[in-house]
């Protein structure tokens, strides 16, 4: 999509369709609904006029009516996009907008389409809080462009439906500052590529994304942005002693690949500088192994790389946004897989850092290739640490599909990660990681066992298997198990791979330069 921005005015934009998002200024709970449009110029307000008040359109979010011919203006559509409740008016709101309007223009056949920005003026008429312009613009333009992907590319009834061309218009009374937004603009045209990145590596199906074919994917897109990158095989995994990781691997024909991607700032960070390390766990396609899954459902099990995908799409970012601080991405992928070499329940395996472990389920095997790519970032230099898995289950029973699970061992990193969520949209919810937990892993006969004592508490369970190997190093864990995949259709995205955590890894990154 060719993504424009345009200062200017909305009145005199040529388009086929021009949207404008609108609030339910309702006080009630059972109030008629009241839609207000988010604009203070006079001929967007007459043109759809008529069509507020005929009750038509309530502003719901993500609710769309299409107005065709509105006089007074040029373009040759407007689309009305709700919000929702003026109580409820956000930054996260406004970017579920600018997703809704490319969605509900792509079945349309509108190749063009114009978005028109929160008017400051309308805003501050109706007591809403304003928003920053800078982050505003950024959250639309990441939001438009997530939106523009579909995931049928291996369909041979694929419709052509994407828009191509899309126009954000900034009237300049929006613009505090034309440089900021424009600013916001780049950051969210770059974010969202290396989301959309992330998801496209997610959405392939096991037997196309191999670990192989992961790493081939990691180098080409490192290559195009400068990056350094080595992709190891299956002899360098045994040289480093990386036994966890080999022991997933194994069992499998595809040979694994431990990817490793360097991001060097332009001017040399100072001595004693953090060094950022991005762990991924790419498991291309998870079997459960000997420890095998049930058939229902296990098609979905291509997904078991999300949060290597999160990584290599989070390097895509950095690579672009040039932050001040030196990033290693590092990714342990493989498949697991249940053949005569497989490993066992009841095997005692030595990691790379020289912990034992004794496997009770080989379905727990992300841990395993984490707990070797956690410690080899520590040997490369990194002093803080942030891995992403679709982990566990347990995590999903608890929070749902709604919020990523957060862990960490050090609360200075764990608040400056969730400082950056305001920016970065997306949700998250901690939970414990405490020392008390460790006997849920303590084994008899090896240092750790890779699951719990019992089925209770299974994601703190997991983070405390990979906190054995943080060690001291400051470190964020997100099980991202339930938000990888959107499995609900929405309004503002498709349905399909989700990409989440790439623009709030990218964001904390950042936030150390």
């Amino acid at each position: 999509m060719d993504t424009h921005l345009l200062f200017g005015n909305a009145i005199d934009t040529e388009t086929p369709m021009l949207a404008v998002f609108a609030v339910d200024i309702a006080a009630a709970k059972n109030e008629k609904p009241q839609p207000v449009l988010l604009t203070s110029l006079n001929n967007i307000q007459d043109a759809a006029r008529r069509l507020i008040e005929s009750g038509e359109f309530s502003a719901t979010l993500g609710e769309v009516v299409i107005l065709h011919g509105p006089t007074g203006l040029k373009a040759e559509r407007l689309l009305l996009v709700g919000l929702g409740k003026a109580k409820d008016f956000s930054l996260d709101r406004v970017r579920k907008g600018a997703g809704t309007a490319v969605r509900a223009a792509k079945p349309r056949s509108v190749r063009k389409l114009a978005i028109t920005f929160p008017d400051a003026v309308a805003l501050s008429d109706l007591k809403l809080k304003e928003l920053s312009p800078m982050l505003t613009v950024r959250a639309m333009v990441e939001s438009a462009e997530l939106a523009q992907m579909d995931w049928d590319n291996y369909r041979s009834d694929r419709k052509d439906c994407s828009v191509d061309s899309l126009t954000l218009v900034v009237t300049d009374t929006n613009a505090a500052s034309k440089a900021e937004v424009q600013r916001g603009f780049d950051e969210g045209l770059i974010v969202a590529a290396g989301q959309n990145f992330a998801r496209s590596l997610v959405n392939e199906p096991g037997n196309v994304l191999t670990p192989t074919e992961l790493g081939l994917r990691a180098k080409a897109m490192c290559d195009a942005a400068a990056l350094k990158c080595e992709v190891y095989s299956s002899e360098k995994i045994q040289d480093l002693k990386m036994e966890a990781f080999w022991a997933v691997a194994k069992g499998s024909a595809e040979p694994p690949a431990l990817i490793v991607m360097t991001y060097e700032p332009e001017i040399a960070p100072a001595a004693g500088a953090p060094v950022i390390g991005l762990v991924g766990k790419g498991i291309t396609f998870d079997t459960g192994g000997i420890s095998i899954k049930p058939a229902d459902g296990m098609e979905k099990m291509k997904y078991d790389m999300a949060g290597a995908a999160t990584m290599i799409g989070a390097m895509h970012a950095i690579a672009r946004l040039k932050p001040a601080v030196k990033v290693i991405g590092v990714v342990c992928s493989a498949e697991n897989m249940p053949d005569g070499r497989a490993f066992k329940p009841g095997d005692i395996i030595t990691a790379m850092s020289g912990t034992t472990i004794e496997i009770i389920n080989t379905d727990a095997e992300g841990r395993l290739v984490l707990a070797d790519g956690l410690h080899y970032a520590k040997t490369l230099g990194c002093t803080h640490l942030i891995d992403a898995a679709t982990l566990t289950g347990a995590c999903v029973v608890a929070l749902g599909v709604l919020n990523v699970g957060l862990f960490s061992n050090d609360e200075a990193t764990c608040a400056k990660f969730e400082s950056v969520l305001t920016i970065s949209g997306e949700k998250y919810w901690r939970l414990p990681c405490t020392d008390d937990y460790r006997d849920h892993i303590k084994s008899e006969i090896a240092d750790i066992m890779n699951t719990g004592k019992n089925r209770w508490g299974g994601a703190t369970s997991a983070a405390m298997f990979l906190k054995e190997f943080a060690g001291e190093t400051p470190w964020v864990h997100l099980d991202i198990a339930g938000c990888a995949w959107d499995e609900e259709k929405k309004p503002w995205i498709a349905y399909g791979p989700s990409g989440v955590a790439v623009r709030s890894i990218v964001e904390w990154v950042r936030s150390y330069s």
